[in-house]
Order: structure tokens, then C-alpha cells, then sequence
């Protein structure tokens, strides 16, 4: 008889993200978690990053699945017409935004550090939804 051996890696921490001030149920969210400063907000530059859209409609609370423990920050953006990017005019977003730990928004996004949490097992972050136009 063969015996196989499997090794149980550690479960994905989960960080349970709570969306508020959405201002429609329309088009979808877009969800950044990266842990690379220079990926924050947009993911764009980390092949390591979870990247998911969430139904609006749907966005009340869901679930983001880190890929292990270390520090995370979160962006969010309320893609209403689900084009799959921020509408922008001129410089300022058309679209809503919003990103974990709610730090002061003045010109630009915020620091990866002022957005950034510890992620060491399951865990919650709570994100209110901005509006510029």
C-alpha cells in the first residue's frame, strides 16, 4: 500500500470588508488588495495583488481572501457604468472611491501607509465610499 503524503498549507486569512455611502446599486466595485507601496491604488504593478470586482448591488459585504499574513492596504472603486476603470474629468474622479482604515483624502490618493493594516488571520475593515462630482 502507498501512502501520500500532503502537507495542509495554512488556510488564506480573510479579511471581511463592510462598504458604506455607496450613492447607486448600479455597475460594479473594484477591489485592489496589495501589499507593494508602489501597486497602491491601482494594482496595476503587482502580479501578486487580489483583484476582484464585486457586483454594487452585492457590496454591502464581502469577503477578500489575503494571500498570507503581512501588511495589506485596500482600494475600492465604484465602477457605476462597468467600464472597469475610474472615469475621470479633468482631474478629479466622476467616480467613488474609497480605501481601508478611511484615511484624510486631500489632493491624490492617500499613502499606501496610511491605508495599510496588519493582516495576521481573518480580520474586518470597514471602507466609506467617496464622491468628489
Amino acid at each position: 500500500m502507498l501512502a501520500v503524503l500532503t502537507a495542509n498549507a495554512p488556510p488564506q486569512p480573510t479579511v471581511e470588508v463592510s462598504v458604506t455611502g455607496l450613492r447607486s446599486a448600479r455597475g460594479q466595485l473594484l477591489v485592489c488588495l496589495t501589499t507593494k507601496a508602489s501597486a497602491f491604488p491601482d494594482c496595476s504593478k503587482d502580479k501578486g495583488s487580489v483583484r476582484l470586482a464585486v457586483q454594487a448591488a452585492d457590496a454591502a459585504r464581502f469577503d477578500v481572501h489575503a494571500p498570507g499574513a503581512g501588511t495589506y492596504a485596500i482600494a475600492v472603486v465604484h465602477d457605476e457604468n462597468g467600464n472597469d476603470k475610474m472615469d475621470k474629468a479633468i482631474f478629479l474622479p466622476k467616480e467613488g472611491f474609497g480605501f481601508s482604515r478611511n484615511p484624510t483624502i486631500t489632493v491624490g490618493p492617500p499613502s499606501f501607509r496610511s491605508a495599510s493594516f496588519a493582516v495576521t488571520g481573518d480580520m474586518r475593515q470597514s471602507i466609506r465610499m467617496k464622491y468628489m462630482l
